[in-house]
């Protein structure tokens, strides 16, 4: 599998930072977790004096086997092909908040259940016609996992040459709660039943029927262990290339929106390929999964908004983004104390 050589960005710029945001015309903390992030995303560039280029939302669409069961999801599979059409005439709620932040969409067919004929506007990365059913056999084998992988951090690499130095990432693919519910049982040990909520909408009953048809899965394959091997037996296409997509922008140096929970299961697989990728990471929103809320007390994060968001698509990422446009901002425009000429004595 490709590996990544991603560098902790370097503390020393730490404490200028802090002295430049705490000698603001504010008390100090007074902004709360902004002055957080526009801290972060300083040691993150390496700058007193950071800045946000061409601001990217990367959407990953693929299908998942376990859909054929019909108990996971309360959405029929097609629903995954006929949103892919929904991006593309700017019709999803993605559509909706990345034009009003003015941030670019790239949606990527990572493995839809359908032939999309090269459909205009669409990045076809394609790797199957959705994965396998890991009630009966792994999702996907070990060359498409590494494929997958490989494919992602293309695709990081395309948008950072295009200027971006900000990155968020979107997925869709009916049943992949699943499989997010899936790897973080796996990869952090938790029981199962911890890790399953309603997704799409599943009721009470529903959500019991989920519970006891990925326990079987886990119970097929309860000797898989390493990383590789967990996200080739229960990932999805588009939680891989994610995934690799994650990796590489973090080697780039690119910081990192993290939305919802599928996004943040496939953060999980990527810090257990290359822990430093946390480094570069700006975590959006918590969402109404209750795994998502678990995965964040893993990671330690405190993420900028709480509104119930269980769209996916990358939504919380896309509504979060002004609000690190105003952290930006505030290390960048807000007057400090000597140059107002105000009294600095409270915050001493």
């Amino acid at each position: 599998m490709k590996t990544f050589n991603i560098q902790s960005p370097d503390q020393a710029i730490l404490e200028q930072l802090v002295h430049k945001v705490n000698n603001k015309t504010k008390p100090k903390g007074s902004l709360g977790i902004l002055e957080d992030i526009a801290i972060k995303i300083g040691v993150i560039q390496q700058t007193l004096s950071p800045k946000l280029s061409k601001p990217t939302i990367a959407v990953f669409a693929a299908d998942h086997g376990i859909a054929e069961e019909g108990v996971v999801n309360p959405n029929p599979q097609e629903v995954t092909w006929q949103m892919v059409y929904n991006f593309l005439s700017g019709g999803a709620g993605i559509n909706v908040f990345t034009k009003q932040h003015n941030i670019a969409l790239k949606v990527i067919d990572s493995g839809v259940k359908y032939d999309f004929k090269n459909l205009l506007g669409l990045i076809d990365e394609k790797i199957d016609l959705g994965t396998k059913n890991y009630l009966h056999q792994p999702a996907m084998t070990k060359a498409q996992c590494e494929t997958c992988i490989e494919k992602g951090a293309a695709i990081a690499t395309s948008i950072y040459s295009e200027g971006s130095n900000i990155i968020g990432f979107g997925e869709m693919g009916i049943g992949n709660t699943s499989s997010a519910s899936l790897l973080m049982s796996k990869l952090l040990g938790m029981p199962i039943e911890d890790c399953v909520g309603m997704g799409a909408g599943l009721n009470s009953e529903g959500v019991v029927k989920k519970k006891q048809v990925l326990r079987a899965v886990i119970e097929k394959h309860s000797s898989v262990s390493s990383t590789e091997d967990i996200l080739q037996t229960f990932g999805g296409f588009e939680i891989a290339m994610i995934a690799g997509a994650m990796l590489q922008a973090a080697e780039l140096k690119m910081g990192l929106l993290i939305d919802g929970f599928i996004i943040t299961s496939a953060l999980l697989v990527a810090s257990k390929l290359n822990p430093q990728v946390i480094d570069y990471c700006v975590f959006a929103h918590t969402s109404g999964e209750p795994g998502h809320q678990k995965l964040l007390d893993y990671f330690k994060a405190k993420p900028l908004l709480n509104l119930g968001l269980r769209l996916g698509e990358g939504t919380g990422a896309a509504i979060a983004f002004p609000l690190v446009q105003s952290a930006v901002n505030l290390i960048n425009e807000l007057a400090s104390f000597d140059s107002a000429s105000v009294s600095n004595k409270g915050n001493e």
